[in-house]
């Protein structure tokens, strides 16, 4: 299977089909029992766990990220990736003060700084998200996707993405 610039994969399946195990292969988080991935480097994941530090306030658990991942950060950058995904207000509020859906936001900022990464990898990216944050989240994947970009995400949300390939893992054969 190979993803070409501007396509979107939704990896479909119930629950412990092996969705999430699937993405963390594709990522380089796991490693296969055979077979070969290639992948872009650098790349953006995030998982289904938000992966934010309670004890930071949203700027600094962004900031933390940011560097972990080794893109680019400064207060500025912050800012804007916050007020894009609708919790720039919040910045300076701990993370464990923030709402599911406030954390998931945050931790989605990322995507706002890493256009540069050819290939984004998103585990159930909308989970608690309002329709307001759906609707950002769905804009930055169509800006990345018309940049050239690719995508591989789970959800058991419908999307309303245009021209995405569903890979239904109810119909993958396991031996």
């Amino acid at each position: 299977m190979a993803v070409a610039p501007g396509q979107a994969v939704w990896v479909r399946g119930p629950n412990g089909q092996g969705k999430t195990s699937l993405l963390r292969l594709l990522a380089g988080l796991s490693q296969a029992a055979e077979g070969r991935i290639e992948r872009p480097a650098p790349l953006a994941y995030i998982g289904h766990q938000h992966g934010l530090k309670d004890d930071l306030n949203a700027q600094e658990a962004l900031s933390f990220l940011l560097r972990l991942h080794d893109l680019p950060f400064d207060d500025q950058r912050c800012m804007a990736a916050l007020t894009q995904m609708g919790v720039g207000k919040q910045r300076l509020s701990p993370v464990r003060s923030l709402s599911q859906g406030q954390k998931r936001r945050v931790a989605l900022a990322r995507l706002c700084l890493s256009a540069d990464r050819p290939l984004w990898i998103l585990d159930e990216p909308f989970d608690a998200l309002d329709d307001q944050g759906i609707s950002t989240l769905n804009s930055l994947i169509q800006a990345h996707r018309q940049a050239g970009g690719s995508l591989i995400l789970t959800s058991h949300q419908a999307l309303s993405l245009p021209d995405v390939i569903e890979l239904d893992l109810s119909l993958v054969g396991r031996s």
